[in-house]
């Protein structure tokens, strides 16, 4: 595992060696903003689980975050970004470890850039793995999570807050999740080449 600060780079001699070894390119979004852009839906879908669950045990109102009819109250709280920062490297390492030998992997990359933080692998991964390493943060935190927090009774303002943004935050992973599904056999496996996927069925690969 390496620690960076740079996304992993995309290699064309490496994209035209996996196409000679007949990997299939994933048809999915070549830059962050559309990848956010098509992301939106399964924000709303994040968040309406996220708020679902949360009502189940506690009532859910603007006035906790400070929106009043006619007024937007906004203070700084330290507090409040030292467990933003917490939640995105959380958030991270909930996907790291489940990345295959990722502590041995020289492929495998945890990072922070202005744009949040990032893991990413060009090991082989199978691809019920791949599903479990995209849910992992938000079943974890945005539906377990809050399950234990509504039957143990600690379900706080700053605890509600920070479930609802990792689930808007999970939107990508939920975007991820839904081309696999869609475009990848069952029992295929993944690669990337810096921040573009490929499929192969495993047969073709010497997996069984």
């Amino acid at each position: 595992m390496r620690i960076t600060t740079k996304l992993p780079q995309y290699h064309e001699n490496v994209h035209v060696e996996l196409m000679k070894n007949e990997w299939v390119p994933l048809n999915e979004p070549q830059s962050l903003g559309m990848a956010t852009l098509l992301s939106i839906p399964f924000m709303l879908i994040n968040a309406l689980i996220a708020i679902g669950i949360i009502l189940i045990f506690s009532p859910l109102t603007f006035q906790e975050f400070g929106l009043t009819s006619g007024s937007l109250s906004i203070s700084i709280d330290f507090g409040v970004i030292f467990f933003l920062l917490a939640l995105v490297i959380f958030h991270e390492c909930l996907h790291l470890i489940f990345i295959p030998n990722f502590m041995r992997s020289e492929k495998t990359w945890i990072g922070l850039t202005l744009f949040g933080g990032f893991v990413a692998t060009e090991e082989k991964i199978p691809k019920a793995r791949y599903i479990l390493i995209t849910i992992a943060p938000f079943v974890i935190l945005s539906v377990m999570l809050p399950f234990l927090l509504g039957l143990l009774g600690l379900f706080t303002t700053m605890f509600k807050f920070l479930v609802l943004i990792n689930a808007i935050a999970s939107s990508v992973d939920m975007l991820n999740l839904f081309l696999v599904m869609k475009q990848v056999p069952k029992q295929a496996i993944l690669i990337s080449n810096g921040q573009k996927t490929y499929w192969k069925a495993p047969e073709k690969d010497g997996h069984g």
